[in-house]
């Protein structure tokens, strides 16, 4: 039993030691995900407010600080806690057989840097397409996600605001994903988690871009607008599910873009009950089970 506790203190202190470095700037700017995300997030601010595509938006529109509060909870304070379980959990596996390699479909070390990043990328991006539409797919999952979508102003800080339980589902997931690449994670793979990054915050801001014929490869605002908007075609549970590419969306024919105004109302029906407050959202989408079993 040492081993684990130890293994979870240590990985635990770890994280917490390399992101102390980070804010302090004791690390090579390319893995300085904090003040990376600080910096893009303030450029892309900047761009709403010179360039808003809803005038009357507010610069500190609903709910902002609550979102740039979950932008640093969810990529540093729940990272952290988190990441000593899935440090055991590798361990669990590694001790019955299961390894880093056990799923290898793909060799990416033959290939040039460029190319192995744009692999990484791709198939990185479709399991967290996939996972977005179990998302809205399964109620179970949906009264999670449920957090991001009561966003009623989209802002570039309305990426990041989503329920700890969806990082539960998606670190696992994304882990597979690079386990199909014989768990080899590219050195220049800052460059994909930082160009994420910038076109997460984008495709949530208050600016009109649709990339003209690229709008079929890349998200962009105007295409996850919709994905946010209040009334959707009643035949599905969802529409817009693209992370940074849109390109899953037109392949499985789960795009929708009736037009390009900016002035829609977003949400769902029911959303006036999220709570507004972050500790209340914490354990949100637990209550409705607790309900179901006392009335069993």
């Amino acid at each position: 039993m040492n081993i684990y506790v130890d293994t979870f203190v240590n990985t635990v202190k770890g994280s917490l030691n390399w992101t102390w470095k980070s804010i302090c700037f004791d690390v090579p700017w390319y893995t300085n995900y904090f003040w990376g995300l600080f910096v893009i997030s303030l450029i892309v601010w900047v761009l709403e407010i010179v360039f808003p595509w809803r005038k009357k938006q507010s610069i500190f529109r609903k709910d902002f600080w609550l979102d740039a509060f979950y932008m640093f909870f969810n990529f540093f304070v729940f990272s952290i806690v988190i990441s000593g379980f899935y440090t055991i959990i590798e361990l669990l596996f590694s001790e019955i057989g299961i390894g880093i390699q056990s799923l290898s479909l793909i060799n990416l070390e033959a290939l040039s840097v460029w190319f192995q990043l744009l692999i990484f990328f791709i198939i990185l991006d479709f399991v967290q397409w996939f996972t977005h539409v179990l998302l809205h797919k399964f109620p179970l999952l949906w009264e999670f996600h449920k957090i991001h979508h009561s966003v009623k102003e989209m802002g570039f800080a309305a990426h990041l605001r989503y329920h700890w339980m969806e990082n539960i589902l998606y670190k696992p997931l994304k882990t597979i994903g690079v386990m199909l690449l014989g768990g080899f994670e590219p050195e220049q793979a800052f460059i994909v988690h930082f160009f994420a990054i910038t076109i997460g915050h984008l495709n949530h801001s208050n600016i009109k871009i649709t990339w003209g014929p690229l709008k079929y490869i890349l998200n962009n605002p105007v295409m996850h607008l919709y994905h946010h908007a209040y009334t959707i075609p009643k035949d599905r549970y969802g529409v817009n599910f693209g992370i940074s590419l849109s390109l899953w969306d037109y392949i499985f024919r789960t795009n929708y873009i009736p037009e390009s105004e900016g002035e829609i109302t977003l949400g769902f029906e029911g959303d006036e009950k999220v709570p507004s407050s972050f500790l209340s959202q914490l354990t949100f989408g637990f209550r409705k089970e607790k309900e179901k079993n006392k009335t069993a």
